[in-house]
Formats: C-alpha cells, structure tokens, sequence
C-alpha cells in the first residue's frame, strides 16, 4: 500500500478532494494531514472524513527536526502540498528527495515565488489581462515554486471573468486532475 501525508494550511478542499479520491483505492492510502494552523477548516473536513489531521507549530517545524523525525516515522512514499503556504525547510527536501509535490495556481513560471498564492495570484491574471490561466503540479524543491514541473493544465480566460470566476477555473482544475496525477505518480497508470 502506498501512503500519502498531506500538508496543508487553509480550508482544505484539495485535501478533501484528495481523502475522498483515495477512500476506497486498492493500493493508495491517506495517512494523515498535518497544518501549520491551530483554527484551519481542513481539521474540521479530516473529523468528518475520519483522517487522522495534527497541527503542528512553526518552531517544530523550522527550528527542530521534529516534523522530519514524525514524517519518517510515518514512511510516506508522497508528500503532497495542498494549500500549504510554508516553505518546506531543507532538512525535510533532503531527505524525502522527489517525494514532495505541490499544487500552485497558476502556469509556473508566471506568478510563482514568494506572496503568489490564491486570490493573489488571480488577481495578478486578471490585472495583465491573460488569456488564459491553470495549474501547475510540480516537485518542491529548496525555492518557492521552481521544482520541475510535473505537469501543467489549462483553461481559458474570458474578457468578462472576475478574479473570483478565475479562481472558480483553476479550482476545478485543481479538483479534476490533483488526485490522478498522484495516482499516477505512485502507481503507474
């Protein structure tokens, strides 16, 4: 059985979309998510999903190897980011090596780095008048957003859409092609 941990800080609809993905799989099991935030919705979703969900604070993740000793405990053969805004320290790349992705929101490089998260990021479509937007899956490495790219997806962008009717776009990007992409990176397919 392959086992996935999941990281993430906000509200948690990849996270659930992901539990909900994997629920019944043969071969892919969800272990746990882990949060930076003490009050994230995505706590809520994991009680109600019946997943295991621990908030972790930032000194144990940053200035100790806490997190890296519990995630080795825990064998993952995937990391998964979904809607978490802390940079991955070094000590936890190192020694989980192309077994940590994320999903960002947009076609990488554009609008990557540091502060280009959510609505931020949209709006930033918005303002350049892109034609088009999407995600972008890709390998965390020691920079904000510049891990290889996994796979980029697509969808237009209309004159007329707001930078809510973008982020509705991408999410549904993000719904359709997140959980199959880890499935494919740890099973085949």
């Amino acid at each position: 059985m392959k086992r996935i941990v999941l990281f993430a800080s906000g509200s948690g609809t990849n996270v659930e979309n992901i539990i909900r993905y994997f629920q019944d799989h043969p071969k892919v099991l969800v272990t746990l998510v882990l949060t930076n935030k003490q009050d994230a919705k995505v706590l809520d979703r994991c009680k109600k999903l019946n997943t295991s969900a621990l908030y972790f604070n930032r000194p144990s993740f940053f200035e100790t190897d806490c997190i890296l000793e519990f995630l080795k405990c825990q064998n993952p053969d995937l990391i998964v980011l979904a809607g978490f805004l802390l940079k991955v320290p070094e000590n936890i790349i190192d020694n989980f090596p192309d077994k940590i992705i994320n999903i960002h929101p947009a076609l990488l490089p554009k609008y990557g780095g540091k502060g280009m998260y959510g609505m931020h990021v949209h709006n930033a479509v918005k303002e350049n008048n892109d034609t088009e937007t999407g995600i972008t899956i890709h390998y965390v490495n020691k920079n904000y957003d510049e891990g290889a790219i996994i796979c980029q997806f697509r969808t237009r962008v209309e004159k007329s859409d707001s930078p809510d009717d973008i982020a509705a776009k991408v999410h549904e990007l993000e719904y359709e092609h997140y959980p199959k992409v880890i499935e494919k990176l740890l099973v085949g397919a």
